[in-house]
């Protein structure tokens, strides 16, 4: 199994617009985040997690083919405003993309896609997509998906594991019941917004934290603002846990049996 980092940054992305900070000026492209969304992929097929607001740019970058599924962490803007994009893929593969995520995801998504929901004809292109309540684990591709439910604040979001892949972004907790579909990861990826606290997101004591209790073999951090310099934050994680950047790809131990 294989994982692409699309984006790492946050809502705004880093640079920040207007900003001149060490980070928003650096020539370091790890520092140069687009907003955040990854690329999972096992034998033919490919599914995207959240269609950031940079979609377009980022399946340029790494050359995304197809997509078979997308799964939905929740509705902010940052995670689902590429959903436009979408109708590239329903032209190449002559076949609605199913998307998946919580009732209320994709209630958010009619609302704001409402061209894309109506059922109405068009004169104008538009995504044809195939929206999927998530009541429980489901398969995409062959294997089994199991949605980690989080809190995003007081929002309840879902993170996801593949195998012995887990990803969870935006979190500010993960409840005692979701540890429990966390165990014999190979790597793990958690958001950790920067050092201040934030009371919708992990700092980077948080997830360390946290990766530390989980216990997987890897753990990679996203979902990172213009206050996180990737050389000088990197330095100071403990081993096993190392920050993401944008175009990061790599191998995950396959095991689509991997136990829950």
């Amino acid at each position: 199994m294989r994982l692409t980092f699309l984006g790492t940054g946050t809502s705004t992305g880093v640079p920040v617009p207007t900003c001149d900070c060490a980070v928003c000026s650096s020539d370091d492209p790890r520092d140069h985040r687009l907003r955040p969304s990854v690329r999972i992929e096992w034998e033919g097929t490919s599914i995207l997690v959240d269609t950031a607001t940079d979609l377009r740019l980022q399946a340029l970058r790494c050359g995304l083919d197809r997509v078979d599924a997308v799964l939905y962490t929740h509705s902010h803007a940052d995670h689902i405003l590429g959903l436009d994009d979408l109708r590239i893929y329903k032209w190449r593969q002559r076949r609605p993309v199913p998307v998946y995520g919580s009732r209320r995801t994709l209630d958010d998504l009619a609302r704001t896609f409402w061209y894309v929901f109506d059922g109405k004809p068009s004169e104008s292109a538009k995504p044809e997509i195939e929206p999927r309540v998530i009541d429980g684990s489901f398969t995409v591709g062959g294997r089994t998906v199991f949605p980690v439910p989080l809190f995003h604040g007081t929002l309840p979001i879902f993170g996801y594991r593949v195998g012995r892949l887990a990803y969870l972004t935006d979190a500010s907790e993960i409840p005692e019941s979701s540890y429990e579909l966390l165990h014999g990861l190979d790597v793990l990826v958690l958001n950790a917004l920067r050092d201040r606290p934030h009371p919708t997101h992990m700092n980077l004591d948080d997830a360390v934290a946290c990766a530390a209790r989980i216990g997987a073999r890897r753990t990679l951090l996203t979902h990172l603002c213009h206050e996180v310099h990737h050389g000088s934050v990197s330095a100071r994680l403990p081993d096993g846990v190392e920050l993401a950047y944008d175009g990061l790809a790599l191998d995950v131990a396959d095991d689509k049996d991997a136990p829950c």
